[in-house]
């Protein structure tokens, strides 16, 4: 693992050198190639992922094969089928790798024995969790109540970087358009 981890845990939380070196034997680390899936649906879900490096994509596929794609991350973010993960059931989302990507992940098991030997990281998993519920419900009232534009000006504005690593077609999805609907959007 490297100091990526680090500096991002130290973020939120404070940690000695010795804490960190204890914390670490809790996670693993996982190599993965450009369009390997993470996750797949209808699969139990051991890890949730912490990304090193790389680009990642959450979706799921509908009755008619539509794939809506819930979020992107990219290094410094936390990926899994968070749902599956927290009440250990089979996922409903797949998690696919858009570039080769370095991951730290941990087993739920060892994320409950992590918080008690350490509190100080449950504390960090909460402030973490509160800000995947604001981003989230972000998301949701967007794709509600904001036009196409609106939707695709705020995606530039808040992921600059990511508009040039994604395809058009990924967006659009992400995005809840027609791919036609993006083209416009990007005269």
């Amino acid at each position: 693992m490297n100091d990526t981890f680090r500096n991002h845990l130290c973020e939120i939380i404070d940690l000695t050198d010795a804490e960190y070196e204890l914390i670490k034997g809790y996670y693993s680390s996982f190599r993965f190639r450009k369009h390997q899936f993470v996750i797949q649906e209808n699969q139990h879900v051991d890890y949730m992922y912490f990304v090193s490096e790389g680009l990642l994509k959450c979706s799921l596929t509908d009755a008619l094969g539509k794939e809506h794609i819930l979020q992107f991350a990219c290094k410094n973010w936390w990926i899994s089928d968070f749902q599956a993960y927290f009440k250990q059931e089979p996922s409903t989302l797949s998690v696919q790798c858009l570039s080769d990507s370095e991951l730290i992940g941990i087993s739920y098991q060892d994320m409950e024995a992590l918080h008690l030997q350490f509190p100080k990281m449950e504390h960090f998993f909460r402030v973490k969790s509160n800000f995947g519920y604001i981003a989230l419900q972000k998301r949701i009232v967007s794709l509600m109540s904001h036009s196409a534009r609106e939707r695709y000006d705020a995606f530039l504005n808040q992921y600059p970087d990511l508009v040039q690593k994604i395809s058009k077609q990924l967006l659009a999805n992400y995005l809840g358009v027609s791919r036609e609907t993006l083209s416009r959007l990007q005269m």
